[in-house]
């Protein structure tokens, strides 16, 4: 297991003020994520800080960081003009943090969305993939497919990890959108999962399965798009769901 502490730093965002930021890197990192937090909760919720210990263990780095809202401890999310900015500026921080390391961005749910919009509109600079961790593809109880327009602009490798019970995804409605997008796009699907990858106990399955089910798709995935093996460590990596 990599012993390593997450450095902190402060990135500077055209338009709005510095945000936090907090860099994971092991010893042996051969990959950086850049690593966008969901609507309600920061860079350092228990979902945040699992993800990111399990990437490190299994050799990658991670650059997590706060939007703008979140640093001043808002409640409501920046416009998206201002959240594409704290991407790019993430993304950008990682470049001069982890020179050399093959990049991938995304994050959990809004997270993920603000970084497909930022990449649809002007590709995010030496970024191979994006990964999205619970994608919003609607509202609650109001089923569309609106929210993934934009993906059809982003011609990198993206993968989707959802849960079957996620509320803000019914299936058949993202299988349709994973379809359409075509090669390019992997969906893996975390069985009895809901927004937060909580599974019920009656699943046979516990929280703990599902985070180490998420962790290590995520690195397999970066592992076969970056042509590289990236192994796990041995065991599961245990860890709370967060919304």
């Amino acid at each position: 297991m990599n012993t390593v502490s997450p450095q902190q730093l402060k990135i500077e965002v055209d338009g709005a003020d510095a945000v936090s930021a907090l860099l994971l890197r092991p010893l042996s990192a051969r990959a950086c994520f850049v690593f966008a937090h969901g609507a309600g909760a920061g860079m350092t919720h228990a979902f945040m800080e699992t993800v990111a210990a399990g990437l490190c263990d299994r050799g990658i780095a991670t650059l997590r960081y706060q939007f703008p809202y979140m640093e001043k401890a808002s409640r409501r999310p920046d416009p998206p003009v201002i959240a594409h900015a704290a991407v790019r500026a993430a993304v950008a921080e990682a470049a001069r943090s982890c020179p050399g390391l093959p990049l991938f961005a995304g994050g959990k749910s809004f997270g993920g969305r603000m970084t497909s919009q930022a990449q649809a509109i002007t590709p995010l600079a030496g970024v191979h993939g994006l990964a999205f961790l619970s994608f919003p593809l609607h509202p609650a109880g109001k089923p569309s497919e609106a929210r993934a327009k934009h993906l059809s602009d982003v011609h990198i490798p993206l993968l989707f990890v959802q849960g079957t019970r996620d509320k803000l995804a019914e299936l058949p409605l993202l299988e349709s959108v994973v379809k359409r997008l075509g090669a390019a796009a992997t969906l893996h699907l975390v069985r009895e999962g809901d927004h937060s990858f909580h599974v019920l106990a009656r699943s046979g399955r516990t929280d703990r399965d599902a985070m180490s089910e998420v962790i290590n798709t995520l690195s397999d995935w970066i592992a076969a798009t970056t042509g590289e093996c990236i192994g796990g460590p041995a065991g599961e990596t245990p860890g709370p769901a967060a919304d």
